[in-house]
């Protein structure tokens, strides 16, 4: 057996893609999942996971430190690659707590439990959000490694402050830490509270699609395998102490997106509602990866017309697993953020 690594968050959206990866490519590691399996997780995502005798999943919560040390106790990782996150802007808007406690002091147990317990390397997973945004007019910019934080969102300053406390433990302690920051995902298993498997959801119930603002807020957006194999090369060829960012250099408005979605689906643009924008809403994100390019020999293959035509089609093809995700709590959530919100 070779390398025992610990995925927090593995049951969700990218944490889930990373396990598949690993179990794919690196069949002699053995892979570790944590995960609280809160709302966004659907059990049914690791089912197949669940059958590979180089896989064990714990359903532990990365703020509890207790059981996070018990798990680290019994299964001794060398590496730990932090996924576990509470991640949509809207929720945390309407409820910052939750972000503040997962997302910074989560990640400090992490942290902790890697220095009791030494580990070769923990790698932080972020977000471009940390940067701000850019502004619309200036198609030139791009976020680089060294731009200055700059939040909008409870979430996204949750976030900065877990990518800040990372490096802090390695310049404090000497923790081997790494810290990538990936521009906005999409592919098969996303929640659908999120632009794309929302949009997709809805057209193919022919239900409205709610659209902020005007639609056009800017996103870069990377195909989830590709963050995966971009987040594999940095525990492999990435440097201690380093940010690397990835992104996918496919800048689209959210307008863009849900026409694309429903010329897909062969649904009307008539289905589109402009809604009330969301507050503090980022004009544009936009990632420059050279870095990560030239240091890690990393690049992403999905061009976002082939990318987004496999989403559509996974969506299509796991309507069960689509609809276990939308019952009971997440309709609640929905007929809140949508529901009231006036037309533009």
């Amino acid at each position: 057996m070779g390398k025992t690594i610990l995925v927090t968050g593995g049951a969700g959206f990218i944490g889930n893609c990373f396990c598949k990866l690993l179990l794919k490519e690196r069949p002699d590691w053995k892979v570790v999942n944590v995960d609280c399996l809160t709302y966004a997780a659907n059990p049914a995502t690791i089912k197949e996971e669940l059958k590979n005798p180089n896989y064990v999943f714990y359903k532990t919560d990365i703020r509890d430190r207790n059981g996070i040390n018990a798990v680290f106790e019994k299964e001794r990782p060398d590496t730990v690659v932090n996924f576990a996150a509470e991640s949509h802007v809207d929720r945390s808007i309407e409820n910052p707590g939750i972000f503040l406690e997962t997302n910074i002091l989560g990640t400090q147990v992490l942290l902790d439990a890697c220095r009791k317990y030494g580990i070769g390397r923990f790698h932080q997973v972020g977000t471009d959000e940390v940067y701000g945004d850019l502004p619309l007019d200036r198609p030139d910019l791009f976020f680089h490694e060294d731009t200055p934080i700059k939040t909008s969102s409870p979430y996204s300053t949750s976030k900065a402050a877990a990518d800040l406390l990372a490096l802090a433990y390695h310049r404090t302690y000497g923790l081997p830490v790494t810290v990538s920051r990936c521009s906005n995902n999409y592919g098969p298993y996303q929640f659908p509270e999120k632009l794309i498997p929302l949009m997709i959801n809805n057209a193919t119930h022919d239900k409205p699609l709610p659209v902020y603002g005007k639609g056009l807020n800017v996103r870069d957006w990377l195909y989830v395998e590709d963050h995966c194999r971009g987040i594999l090369a940095v525990l492999e060829k990435g440097r201690v102490g380093e940010v690397y960012n990835l992104g996918g250099h496919n800048e689209k408005s959210n307008i863009e997106i849900v026409k694309i979605i429903l010329k897909e689906l062969g649904k009307p643009e008539s289905l589109i509602t402009f809604v009330a924008d969301r507050k503090g809403h980022d004009q544009r994100y936009a990632i420059d990866p050279s870095k990560a390019m030239a240091d890690l020999g990393w690049a992403p293959t999905t061009m976002f017309r082939d990318g987004i035509k496999l989403t559509v089609s996974w969506y299509r093809e796991n309507t069960r697993w689509l609809d276990d995700c939308t019952s009971g709590e997440y309709r609640n959530y929905y007929d809140k953020m949508y529901g009231k919100r006036s037309d533009k």
